[in-house]
This record gives C-alpha cells, structure tokens and sequence, in this order.
C-alpha cells in the first residue's frame, strides 16, 4: 500500500486510485534504460586503458584510480537508495542522477577532445620518460569521474524499481508486466555491455577517444530526454520515511531492556502491533539472535498510543519489527563472504586486460588486432548462454530430483559459484605463466613501452572468461535474489543496493591488496610481482594468491550456510515486483 505524491493508495476505494500506466509508459523507462547503460558502460569499460594511454598513468596507478571509482560508484548506491526513500522518492533521484551523469560524461570527453586537458602523448623511442597529468588535468578528470559517482548513487538502486512502480502489482496483467520488464532489464544491461566491448571500444581504441567518449556521452542525453519526455504519465511512488531508523530503533530498545529476562513463550508475550498500512508481509517468530526479542518487552513504563502501535518507539518495539531486523542481520555474513569472491571478478576485469595488451591479439590470419578491453565480453557471453539452459534444462530436471523450487537453494548457488571462481583464478594463473614464458621465448613485437608482446594468442583468456561469467550466473544472480528475498518488502531499495556495496568493499580491497603486494615485493628477493612490465614480473602469483583466499572465503561461506535460517512469511503480502519469488523453506 504505497502513497503517491498525490495522496492516493493502491488498495483503498475512497481515495483516488493509480493511474498505473504500465505499458505505456514502457517505451520512455526502457529507452531511458538502454541509453543510459550504453552510456555508463561505453565510458566506464575501456576507463583503464584510457588512463594508461592517454593520461600516462602507471598500470598499478591506474588500477587503484579505476577500483577506487568503480568502489565508490557502488558505494554511493546506499547513499542514494536512503535519499531516494526517505526524501525525494525515485523519480527525482533518478532526474538528478542522470542529469549529473550526462554531466560528468561531457567532462570526461572533454578530457580526450582538448589537448590542454590530458598531457602529451609519450616518446614512441623510448627515450624520454613519459610526462603525466598536471594537477589541474588531474582535478578536470576526476571532477567528471565524481559527476559519475553521483550518477551512479542515484541510477543503480532506483532504475529498476521505478519501472517496477508503472505496474499494478495486484493485477495479472500488472503482474505479468512486472515479470516483462525485468527481463527487457537484463536484456538492455547485456545489450549495452556487448556494445560497449565492441563497437565502442573500436572507436576508442582504433579511431579517436573523443569520438569514442563522445558517443556514450551522447547516448546518455538521449537517456536523459526519454525519461523526462514520460514525466507526465509515469507512476511517482511517495517515500514513507528511512527503514534504516526501525533498524537503529530495535537495537536501541533492546540496549536499553539489557537486563530484562527473556520470556518463555516470546511468540505470545511480546509486543507485537503491526500497523495495517504495512506492506511487509507478517513474519514467523525466529529463535536466533534471542537478544534482540528485549526490545519488544513490554514494561509498565512503556507506553501504548490509541491505535495499539507504541508511543516510544526507541524504548519499545513490536516482535514483527524485530524479526524484520534479524532478517537483516542474517543477510550480512553471506553478504560479507561476497566480498570476496568478487576479487575474483574484479581480477577479471584489471588484470586481464593488461595481459592483452601483451599478447597476441590478432584475428585469426587478419592484421586485424582486438582491442584489448573487448575480451570482456566473453564474461557477458558465458552469463548469457548458461542462463536460459540452466533455467529450462537443468532446473526442470534438478526439481524431479530434490523436489525443490529452484532445483537447489540459493545458498547452494552461491557456493557452487564461488567454487568456479577458485577454478578461474588457477586456470588464470596457469595461462600468465605461459604467456610470459611465450614472450620471453618468443615475442612477436615491442610495444609502444617497449615491453615484448607473447606470442600467446589473446585466445587463451577466453576459457578463463568464460567461466567467470558462469560463476556470476550462479553466485550473483543467486546474492541478488538472496537479498530482495531476505529483506523487509519496505528495505527493497537498500536491499537492491547491497550488491553494488559489495563491488564496492571488493574494488577498495583489491585495490589494497595489490598495492601491499607490489610495495612489499618490489624490495623482495624475487622481484616486483606486479611491474609495468609483466613479462619481468609475477602476476600469476597474485592469481594463486586471490585463489587461496578464495579457499579460505569457500570455507567461512559454508559455515555462514549452515547457520544462516530463510525468511518464513506468516502471511505473504502483495508483492511489489518479482513476484514469483517466494520464501523458502529453512534449507541450506
């Protein structure tokens, strides 16, 4: 039972209703979609290779630069996901956010288009050390990258319920237009990345990075120009006030009744109103996380309000608001294994493309050479494949099986992709050797660094690819829909968000690991692991590296599985979106 800005409800016959134009207003939410992923992604993607060749920066500096944006744009997701909720609702926050992405676009273009704003190219003999950036060029690009971020904030946690808003959700017609739109979603997220890899980072690449950032800022204004030309008929969901304070609320009260008891049948003797606007379904008692039951202690001192809820809500908290929070709470271990089994990804995404530069990248018999940053596509091409044979093949025939929605459990996904994911970065590993050992055997050519390129065709990456992107089917797609499952029907936005701060933590932390990895082995006997040059360094130490830890993740993650209890609805609530998800039994 969402509020509009107009006052009007949903479910109620006395007020105005919604006028949910769904399919209507479809063309201008996904429009605004597809050219904003084309943007986002065509800027973003080749972000490495651009500071490298165009900004002169060191490979390990430009690492850290693209996971510290690539953290911070994910980071700032729960930054906007809590404005969105509690002050300006979705339409405004993503009116904003685009706006500020189409700005931080044109800066970054201009960036590549003027030459007083990048330094010159460097020395193609060799000779001369090559110059960086100025302060103040350094200053014009990050004040692009930071419009980025506050684009970003804004854009990741509201695109997709805002279209999820234009549907009735307690109509089959609606139903059925909630279920079209996210899979037009997905569509126009794999569309946009398969673009991105090719077309745009061929003109970035091989005809003119003014060109090539042009373009995605371009298609970000026709992002922009779709989505306020549907101003008029879009659904504008009203924000009810942060969930975050329940949260705060529940562990204050439960401080505050620290030295109460607990009570022998706390399913029957705890507080426990639940307000009928509430559009979270009603949740079974729990017996974990028993602390936390103080809070819905009532005591002479608490004080009741005509309606039944409680007057003081920071001293007294209903037993349904608890379980919501140990709901949370629940969610947070398995979100902290996540992390980091996104280094493993984000390895994918760094590295490999470093490695591409330095090997051969020709097509075939063609003096046709790939652009180094393109082989990512194979991660969105192994996603794309897997998914539908593993939704209509192997699900099908698991059901028959274990007799379980799903086939298996989330959790059981989860682990199964984290699985993949040590395989990738040992398989990874042992293709760095014989790149290197190929390049110091028998290089092809000289670079414009003057680093030897291998003879290793850039081919080998794919298998390694490939099977990152299964990982992701599994691990990812599995975390996504651990969370929205998992989280109170109002927190939905902050759930949402939750994967981006998971990149987030990854990128800071690999940004942290590969900058204590190359301090303290460039003073050590065997050398720098991570030098400009990779021939004369140990990258494939860092994959043996981010394996074992991912062992070690594998590990704590299946201990989290064993204790880690599904949400139990009592009554299930209207759904608001993808709502064929249901809860699960308590079944790791």
């Amino acid at each position: 039972m969402e509020k509009t800005e107009n006052g009007s409800t949903a479910t109620t016959t006395d007020e105005p209703k919604i006028n949910y134009r769904g399919i209507k207003a479809m063309p201008f939410v996904i429009g605004n979609e597809t050219f904003e992923k084309l943007g986002t992604t065509g800027t973003a993607t080749n972000l490495l290779v651009y500071l490298t060749a165009v900004f002169n920066m060191k490979s390990i500096t430009a690492t850290n630069l693209v996971n510290v944006f690539n953290g911070t744009c994910s980071f700032a997701t729960l930054i906007g996901a809590f404005l969105s909720d509690t002050y300006f609702g979705r339409y405004k926050t993503l009116g904003f956010a685009s706006v500020a992405s189409l700005l931080g676009m044109l800066l970054v273009t201009l960036t590549a288009a003027v030459s007083k704003l990048h330094p010159p190219a460097c020395d193609s003999s060799g000779s001369a050390a090559c110059p960086g950036p100025t302060p103040w060029q350094m200053a014009f690009l990050l004040s692009g990258l930071g419009l980025l971020v506050v684009g970003a904030a804004g854009i990741r946690p509201c695109n997709l319920a805002f279209g999820a808003d234009q549907f009735n959700p307690e109509t089959e017609s609606g139903k059925r237009g909630i279920s079209s739109f996210f899979n037009w979603y997905y569509f126009t997220f794999t569309f946009a990345m398969m673009v991105s890899l090719t077309v745009i980072v061929f003109v970035q690449t091989d005809v003119s990075w003014a060109w090539g950032l042009g373009i995605p800022a371009f298609m970000m204004f026709l992002s922009c120009v779709m989505f306020f030309i549907g101003t008029r008929i879009y659904v504008k969901v009203r924000p009810e006030g942060s969930p975050i304070t329940s949260v705060i609320q529940v562990m204050v009260a439960a401080v505050r009744k620290r030295q109460l008891k607990q009570p022998e049948q706390p399913w029957v003797s705890l507080f426990n109103h639940i307000p009928k606007s509430s559009i979270n379904s009603k949740l079974s008692y729990s017996d974990q996380l028993r602390f936390l039951n103080k809070a819905a202690i009532l005591t002479p001192e608490d004080e009741i309000n005509s309606d039944g809820s409680a007057a003081n809500p920071w001293r007294l908290c209903s037993l349904q608001k608890v379980e919501e929070i140990k709901c949370v709470i629940r969610v947070v271990p398995v979100w902290a294994a996540g992390i980091i089994y996104y280094v493993a990804m984000v390895q994918q995404q760094t590295y490999v493309v470093f490695q591409a530069l330095q090997s051969n990248r020709h097509l075939g018999n063609t003096g046709f050479n790939i652009p180094a940053a393109s082989y990512g596509i194979f991660i969105m091409i192994g996603l794309t494949i897997w998914i539908p044979i593993y939704d209509r093949i192997i699900v099908p025939w698991l059901q028959r099986y274990t007799k379980k929605e799903g086939g298996i459990t989330l959790l059981q996904k989860m682990g199964i992709g984290m699985v993949l994911a040590i395989v990738t970065m040992l398989l990874s590993a042992i293709v760095e050797d014989r790149r290197r050992a190929f390049a110091l055997s028998k290089p092809i050519g000289i670079d414009s660094r003057r680093r030897a390129i291998s003879s290793l065709s850039a081919m080998w990456y794919i298998p390694q690819l490939t099977l990152i992107g299964l990982s992701e089917a599994f691990t990812i797609i599995a975390l996504m829909e651990f969370y929205y499952k998992q989280f109170p029907e109002n927190m939905r936005s902050i759930a949402g968000s939750f994967t981006h701060i998971g990149f987030a933590l990854a990128n800071y932390l690999n940004s942290i690991l590969i900058s204590v990895v190359h301090k303290i082995t460039k003073v050590a006997p065997t050398g720098d692991w991570l030098p400009e040059d990779l021939n004369k360094g140990k990258l494939d130490y860092i994959y043996y590296l981010v394996a074992a830890l991912e062992v070690l993740n594998l590990g704590y993650f299946i201990m989290c599985a064993k204790w880690c209890k599904y949400k139990e609805s009592v009554i299930t609530s209207p759904d608001v979106g993808m709502e064929d998800l249901q809860s699960e039994k308590p079944v790791v």
